[in-house]
């Protein structure tokens, strides 16, 4: 016989760790597009993402600073058999890091690999249909850390 404490606590397992289903690479389409943004010290951040297809989307960015490419990644978004969908970014002059979507809800997409220097979390979310703000967040040095990236829909070019 099952007893009640066994019960209350598979309830609470259940609350505590919700279990995210696998969504469709097409649910990502929102990200498609795009996206510039002007940060402090005269950087321009342009990010641009094909539209989903064949299980994978994939994205590009490129930071100028005073006319000049000063940081540029390679991006992918894949989602393998097992429905799974994985971020994996190329930046310049550093190994490629893979992060596993571990959050899909609207218009808000968050990935994270907890074993990664920093950011071990990256989010995407779509305020409004010509607005996007990128996160990455994680710890360095025992500290939290965050850098927002905010995003206007742009012409590709």
């Amino acid at each position: 016989m099952v007893s009640r404490l066994t019960i209350m606590f598979t309830a609470f397992l259940s609350l505590s760790s919700p279990t995210i289903p696998n969504p469709s690479m097409d649910s990502l389409g929102w990200m498609a597009g795009c996206w510039e943004g002007s940060f402090p010290n005269g950087r321009t951040v342009s990010e641009q993402w094909m539209k989903p297809a064949g299980n994978v989307m994939m994205g590009m960015s490129r930071t100028v600073k005073n006319g000049k490419t000063v940081a540029y990644e390679f991006i992918r978004l894949e989602q393998s058999e097992d429905g799974t969908i994985r971020y994996i970014a190329r930046p310049s002059n550093q190994p490629e890091a893979t992060f596993t979507l571990i959050l899909h809800e609207n218009q808000k997409a968050v990935f994270e690999n907890p074993q990664h220097d920093f950011p071990q979390r990256i989010i995407y979310e779509r305020i409004s249909g010509d607005s996007l703000v990128a996160r990455i967040e994680g710890t360095i040095s025992g500290k939290e850390r965050k850098s927002d990236f905010p995003y206007r829909k742009t012409v590709c070019d």
